[in-house]
């Protein structure tokens, strides 16, 4: 199910969409919406009381200086990187807590071109964001992660560098549990992992100016777990 939410007014900018960033800012005042920050997300809860679990877990969590806009398909959140997490682990943690089997699919992308037109100045290849830190959950969360650094320079870019190292950090927080198919399986609290996954984006994002990253979590799956 896409989580069900009404706009809300973006506190920083005073406009009701991302997608209207008004006019391109010095890069020093440049602010997350103008840099095109943001998540897509789908909340789907396998029980027959889906509705509650997620109206009550959005209820619960704070969404104050965010935009946050919510279609048939999935829903938008725009704001600060520390904001946008804290919205997406409060919300998948207030969910948790029913003990429904629930899976999340989150995409974050920051950084240009893309739906917006950022004028950098020279010498200056990408606007960088401090690392976020997120309130450990009690919950357990594994999920597939994938990272993409869209904008390094065309064929001759060092793709895989800036996925490798992030992966290696990864490592360090002692979240990786292996790799499937075209992803890096991790494994943990749903705070690390969530905030892992994060990092990696917003530490690529300081070095590349447009990166999108991907995870699909779950949490309390029936599934045996075997690796």
């Amino acid at each position: 199910m896409v989580v069900p939410v009404t706009t809300t007014r973006d506190a920083a900018r005073g406009t009701d969409s991302q997608t209207d960033p008004g006019p391109v800012a010095p890069a020093a005042r440049m602010t997350p919406s103008q840099y095109g920050v943001g998540a897509r997300f789908t909340l789907s809860v396998y029980d027959s009381d889906y509705v509650r679990i997620i109206l009550d877990a959005l209820a619960a969590a704070d969404q104050a200086g965010l935009t946050i806009e919510t279609n048939d398909i999935s829903t938008f959140v725009g704001g600060p990187e520390q904001r946008v997490l804290d919205f997406l682990r409060e919300v998948i943690a207030g969910a948790a807590g029913s003990g429904a089997h629930l899976s999340a699919a989150i995409l974050l992308s920051r950084g240009c071109p893309g739906e917006l037109a950022c004028e950098l100045p020279a010498g200056v290849a990408a606007l960088g964001a401090a690392p976020v830190e997120l309130a450990a959950t009690g919950v357990r969360a594994r999920a597939h992660w994938s990272l993409y650094p869209l904008l390094d320079g065309g064929a001759t870019g060092d793709h895989m560098g800036p996925i490798y190292a992030a992966i290696e950090d990864a490592r360090a927080a002692g979240v990786v549990a292996g790799s499937d198919h075209f992803a890096t399986r991790l494994d943990g609290d749903l705070a690390t992992v969530l905030a892992t996954a994060a990092n990696g984006w917003i530490g690529v994002g300081a070095l590349v100016q447009h990166v999108t990253t991907h995870l699909t979590v779950s949490v309390n799956s029936p599934s045996e777990i075997t690796e």
